[in-house]
């Protein structure tokens, strides 16, 4: 085993730097396994991605540490015993500092304030989640993001170290495992510390800003969605573009749109009501134009047709002027006592498929709908009186099967 040293526990804030290829292994994927003399190059671990970046003219995906060794994962091959130039990706490197390192506010304030730990952390391309073990209304962990940013102010230093195991014994320290050696602990005086293998910045006023995102119960504690420095940067402008883009659509100022919003739900509200009034008026019009029939009544897309051969009643335009579920089996309710068989109303489109509903007083809908399914290539089920589904069979396929 080669034996790498780690660049990033000495200088967290390194991105450039010159090392020497022990060893480069072709592998099965077309990828190349190259292991370092020297690297500054983070493994995946602690909930934070690896880093990524250039190791000479090749591109590396990814950076792992098995069985003590690091290998980074390359594009291309290296010439082993050569000196190659490593880059890091600079920015990404910096804010996954800045939020690892203020997860660590955030989680010694709350570990100290409330006695929770921390039992999961994730850290995404938009934002961390951080669950806890008890749980928080969202005005302590609005007091909890506000003495967060209090500390940041302080700019308080880092400091990042590997104490011998006589010290390590007596030392309190937050930490999921139960560790006994080569155990780097992460420490902000009167704040936080904790066990942590990954890359820190220096001082707490790096961190920028931290801001809670959303806070949701979770398994007996809570999970906490939280952006830093520049990621929260990022997500505030994404807001305000939203925020920008609904005031244009609303003709609202920015700081009026939530009244905007209420005004225009409330006038939605009113419209589903009356279109709901003039759908069961129009129900009444449509069943009271169909004659009574002893054989199966179809409505499609709600033009009706008495299918024992008396004429078609058309709609308006053959198209389903009736939006809504409730208007469709109040129809068939009307429909069913002027027919000996099956009322069945279809709305869609052969290009879409149809929604069904299908009612009768003389035959166990129940009984049959698999039998209906199977015919028109449908899903559904209900009552004996009134079964409901969907079907992708063609017009011309749902006419034929109720003509029968």
């Amino acid at each position: 085993m080669m034996k790498t040293e780690k660049l990033y526990y000495i200088d967290s804030h390194l991105t450039v730097f010159s090392a020497r290829v022990l060893r480069c292994d072709s592998l099965e994927d077309g990828r190349y396994a190259v292991v370092l003399d020297r690297t500054a190059f983070f493994p995946e671990g602690g909930g934070q991605s690896a880093d990524t970046g250039t190791i000479g003219e090749a591109r590396m995906l990814d950076v792992r540490e098995r069985k003590g060794e690091i290998l980074h994962f390359l594009t291309s091959a290296l010439p082993e015993q050569t000196e190659v130039q490593c880059v890091l990706d600079k920015e990404q490197r910096f804010r996954r500092m800045q939020n690892h390192s203020g997860e660590h506010v955030l989680s010694g304030l709350i570990h100290s304030t409330y006695d929770y730990d921390n039992v999961g952390f994730h850290m995404g391309e938009s934002c961390m989640t951080i669950d806890f073990s008890g749980e928080l209304t969202w005005e302590q962990v609005l007091a909890l993001e506000h003495r967060a940013n209090e500390i940041i102010r302080k700019n308080l230093p880092i400091r990042t170290y590997f104490p011998p195991p006589e010290e390590l014994a007596s030392l309190d320290y937050r930490s999921k495992l139960d560790l006994t050696e080569d155990v780097r602990i992460v420490e902000i005086e009167g704040v936080d510390r904790c066990a942590c293998c990954a890359p820190h910045v220096s001082f707490t006023g790096e961190i920028g800003i931290i801001k809670v995102l959303s806070c949701e119960r979770h398994r007996g504690g809570v999970r906490i969605e939280v952006v830093c420095g520049l990621d929260a940067l990022d997500n505030f402008n994404a807001r305000q573009q939203s925020v920008t883009e609904i005031s244009n659509l609303l003709s609202a100022k920015r700081g009026e749109i939530t009244s905007a919003v209420e005004h225009l739900m409330n006038e939605r509200d009113e419209l589903k009501y009356s279109l709901a009034a003039a759908e069961r008026r129009l129900t009444t019009v449509l069943a009271d134009a169909v004659a009574e029939t002893d054989g199966n009544l179809l409505f499609f897309n709600f033009s009706a047709a008495a299918l024992d051969g008396s004429p078609e009643v058309q709609g308006a335009d053959n198209t389903n002027i009736l939006k809504s579920d409730v208007a469709q089996r109040e129809l068939v309710n009307l429909l069913v006592p002027k027919c000996k068989g099956m009322a069945a109303v279809f709305a869609g489109s052969d290009e879409t498929g149809y929604r069904y509903v299908i009612g009768s007083a003389h035959a166990d809908l129940r009984a049959k709908t698999r039998e209906i399914n199977a015919a028109l290539s449908g899903r559904g089920g209900g009552r004996p009186e009134m079964i409901m589904g969907s079907c992708t069979a063609p017009a011309s396929v749902i006419r034929e099967y109720f003509s029968k």
